[in-house]
């Protein structure tokens, strides 16, 4: 959870429900977050990154968040409240607040109920944006990117219900936390916060009858459409949607492949949502500062010969595995993935003694798959880009990198400098120059 106090919960009257919601900031800008169907108001602070995300979009705008009727904190209903109550849902929230108007950022439901409010009431919404969103929750002929409606139901009664409130759905909406025990214990609280067992079911079926396929043209307001390549829900239900809802813009992520929208490149995304509704984006902490980190660059060795040895279908599937291997150990070992390289990756590392851990574990675990990998490491000031990095320190890790034989993982003199102590040994590999920068560098291989 972050450091950050979360906001008080209140209450607001839906018809005869009472809807829980908070407020963070106080922009110029009112932007209403319309959750999908894992949400508690207050337990979702309890999740990594979620208090961060909404704390960024506070910097240019008052957020509000809150629970449907029927879930999380707010009151229960006798069956399943209708699209239209939870449609109501948005309304009474801007009313408790005073908002006229205000932008709607909807979620997988969430935006299907946004885009709806959004073409009823459109003096009401400045900004539509869509994220991990669709059009339909089921298939229907012209719509084959979802599942049947039988086989959700499948789904939801005989595997997600019977183990509801376990973290049953984490690798489906949070697969970049999936193996962090202690997350995956608050999600599986947050599973039981949203909903019981019972309440799950009747909320799948309700959700099958979600279709808004024929009012998406009757949407006037700007519109941005943002969808991760590999999010569960597929990336055609939101080119279907920018398709379809007229002037809509589309982005695609690559950053992960969560549902929910708040892991992931944060700054990015933010700074695209605050730049559709604002104009521009700030530079902020998260945006520009320089920080001192350990940096690590990891690749394939000879690559372009195994990939041809191996065709393309093939080899594929091995840099599908060694992208899931690297998110894996990468954030066991506290990390953060800046960007995977088509052949490797960089991350950083608070610390360089995790860094090389991470390092030497994810040698062993390529080494297993029958990937020789080779790694550099170097500790330095880098600069802050959105969701990218700068600065010699990047660019010497990338120099050391370039020295390592396979299966070696190679450090700068600053590193073995920094972990005295730590229970790691070095072997000398000489001084060298790298390519650009300057003087000569002492380069070390690091064992456990």
């Amino acid at each position: 959870m972050s450091t950050l106090e979360p906001p008080e919960t209140r209450y607001t009257r839906s018809g005869e429900l009472n809807i829980a919601y908070q407020v963070m900031g106080d922009g110029p800008i009112d932007l209403i977050f319309v959750p999908g169907m894992i949400t508690h108001v207050e337990f979702l602070h309890e999740i990594p990154g979620y208090t961060d995300f909404l704390d960024r979009l506070a910097t240019f705008a008052r957020v509000v968040t809150f629970d449907k009727s029927g879930q999380g904190l707010s009151d229960r209903y006798l069956g399943m409240p209708s699209f239209e109550q939870r449609i109501d849902d948005v309304r009474s929230v801007m009313d408790a607040i005073g908002s006229r108007r205000a932008v709607l950022l909807g979620c997988s439901e969430g935006g299907s109920i946004s885009v709806m409010f959004a073409a009823t009431f459109p003096e009401r919404v400045s900004h539509l944006v869509l994220f991990g969103a669709f059009a339909r929750f089921s298939s229907a002929p012209g719509y084959p990117f979802r599942p049947s409606g039988e086989d959700i139901v499948n789904r939801v009664d005989n595997l997600w219900a019977a183990g509801w409130g376990t973290g049953v759905t984490l690798r489906h909406f949070l697969p970049s936390h999936a193996d962090e025990p202690d997350v995956a214990r608050r999600y599986a609280k947050l599973e039981r916060l949203a909903f019981s067992p019972g309440a799950l079911k009747m909320a799948a079926r309700y959700n099958i009858e979600i279709d808004v396929r024929a009012i998406l043209p009757s949407v006037r307001v700007p519109t941005l459409v943002i969808h991760r390549q590999n999010d569960v829900m597929s990336i055609e239900n939101g080119q279907f949607l920018a398709s379809q809802i007229p002037g809509a813009q589309f982005l695609c992520y690559a950053d992960c492949s969560d549902h929910l929208i708040f892991p992931g490149d944060r700054p990015r995304l933010c700074g695209d949502i605050e730049e559709f509704v604002t104009g521009h984006r700030e530079l902020t902490a998260l945006d520009s500062d320089r920080v001192l980190v350990t940096v690590l660059f990891a690749d394939i060795v000879d690559s372009t010969r195994r990939a041809a040895e191996m065709g393309d279908q093939a080899w594929r599937r091995v840099l599908d595995e060694h992208d899931q291997t690297a998110r894996h150990i990468v954030m066991q070992h506290r990390g953060k993935l800046v960007k995977t390289t088509g052949d490797g990756f960089l991350a950083t590392f608070d610390g360089p003694g995790r860094a090389i851990r991470c390092a030497l574990a994810f040698e062993a675990a390529t080494r297993r798959l029958g990937l020789p990998v080779r790694a550099g490491l170097h500790t330095g000031e880098i600069e802050l880009r959105g969701g990218d990095i700068g600065g010699i320190a990047v660019h010497a890790a990338a120099r050391v990198m370039a020295h390592a034989g396979p299966d070696e993982v190679l450090v700068s003199r600053v590193v073995t400098d920094l972990v005295a102590g730590a229970g790691l040994k070095f072997s000398d590999r000489g001084t060298h120059e790298l390519k650009g920068l300057p003087g000569r560098w002492d380069i070390f291989a690091a064992s456990a």
